[in-house]
């Protein structure tokens, strides 16, 4: 059987066991007839409403069911992966009776769909309801189905405690990270004749802080500019503070060096000294705006973008090397050097705009020049075009890889 001979909805309604389709705003798509005779409730009566205006939680129950429940979709809503929870009591509304709770206990599953792009289209809620097998096993064994009962009661009460003090012990993490990504990242200040957007966007749950950096500096020698951007392996403090060693030197090694390939000749021995500094990338360019000249080196890190005025995209791609600290006695690194037109855009970024899981890297690029060109104008404001890449490039949630993203007007 083809897979175009397969009627999925009637799969879907035949699937063994409740299963529900959620939209991102946790309102009801389908629900397969498992789930509308366990419930009680017909389908009209679920699609198009509201998860937790159905079935709300009970005001008395120490368990939280409603709440945990929304944590859990809420965290495969975010990260795009799937969510297996503990048993649940969750009681809920006699249909006949409004205001009178029927006890419950219940084992989910949250799945995501994603769309091409990695964005959650719809969240797969699987229950299996297990009352039956907690409260009625025979009467002889009433006692120890209380007993459960009371465990469970009291599992569920420390479950709460221990997430209130995770929550307490990750907002404090937060604030130190808040604040190393203050002191780590350079604060944006305008160039004196030129106009640039920088964006930083850290993987969700990565703490607001990561191993991605960018950096601009005005050079000594006449008009012109030096822009690098970096990654380093990994999310969170770790990573923070070996990026703002790297970013540091590389700032440092671009003012005295002749070229970009010489700067990163520098940071590559540096990071062979730097714990956790093992294959970071990294691109730097010179930009002379007298000689209209952009003079570039990568080390392991995806090409700059050029965006000419007619919305075409030149990837500054003649000058690749292996990343950081790759090579025991590394050479001299290559650099290549491009000519622009005044008013053409240079775009750098790190690997977590452009890469997905399943999706060869060429279609990252491919989608990032699709966008540039959507939103390339006579007069391309930078901030207006970082934020259009950002929106095209991203997902709404579940962000899994760090972003850092560099846009200057030429």
């Amino acid at each position: 059987m083809t897979d175009a001979g397969i009627d999925y909805r009637a799969v879907f309604q035949a699937l063994p066991g409740m299963v529900a389709l959620l939209d991102p705003r946790l309102v009801f798509v389908d629900a397969n007839a498992d789930f509308v005779r366990v419930s009680g409730l017909p389908r009209e009566q679920l699609v198009g409403r509201y998860l937790f205006d159905v079935f709300p939680d009970r005001p008395d129950n120490p368990a939280g069911g409603a709440r945990n429940l929304e944590a859990s979709l809420r965290r495969v809503l975010t990260t795009g992966e799937r969510d297996t929870m503990a048993l649940q009591r969750y009681d809920v509304q006699s249909p006949e009776r409004p205001g009178v709770w029927q006890e419950r206990y219940w084992s989910p599953v949250n799945a995501p769909v994603l769309d091409g792009t990695g964005h959650v289209v719809l969240v797969v809620h699987r229950v299996e309801e297990v009352t039956e097998l907690i409260r009625t096993r025979g009467l002889p064994e009433q006692g120890r189905d209380r007993a459960l009962e009371a465990e469970l009661y009291t599992r569920a009460r420390e479950l709460q405690q221990v997430n209130e003090r995770l929550r307490q012990a990750h907002a404090r993490e937060r604030e130190v990270a808040l604040v190393l990504q203050k002191a780590m990242l350079p604060h944006h200040r305008p160039l004196r004749r030129h106009r640039a957007a920088v964006r930083y966007r850290p993987a969700t749950g990565a703490l607001n802080v990561c191993g991605d950096w960018y950096d601009i500096t005005e050079l000594a020698g006449g008009d012109r500019v030096g822009v690098s951007v970096g990654d380093v392996v990994g999310h969170g403090l770790e990573a923070a503070g070996v990026m703002g060693q790297l970013r540091s030197a590389l700032a440092a090694a671009s003012r005295v060096a002749d070229g970009p390939a010489q700067a990163l000749d520098v940071l590559g021995r540096y990071a062979g000294f730097v714990d956790g500094a093992e294959n970071a990338t990294a691109v730097t360019c010179f930009i002379d705006y007298e000689q209209h000249t952009v003079t570039y080196s990568s080390a392991g890190h995806p090409p700059p973008a050029l965006l000419h005025a007619d919305g075409t995209v030149t990837w500054l791609d003649r000058a690749l090397d292996p990343p950081l600290d790759a090579s025991p006695d590394p050479g001299p690194r290559p650099e290549a050097t491009t000519a622009f037109a005044p008013g053409e855009v240079l775009v750098l970024y790190t690997d977590g705009l452009i890469e997905r899981r399943h999706q060869d890297i060429t279609t990252g690029l491919d989608r990032l020049a699709a966008s540039l060109a959507r939103h390339q104008g006579a007069e391309t404001d930078p901030e207006a075009l970082a934020d259009a890449v950002l929106r095209d490039m991203l997902p709404r949630v579940g962000v899994t890889d760090d972003t850092a993203l560099v846009v200057l007007q030429l």
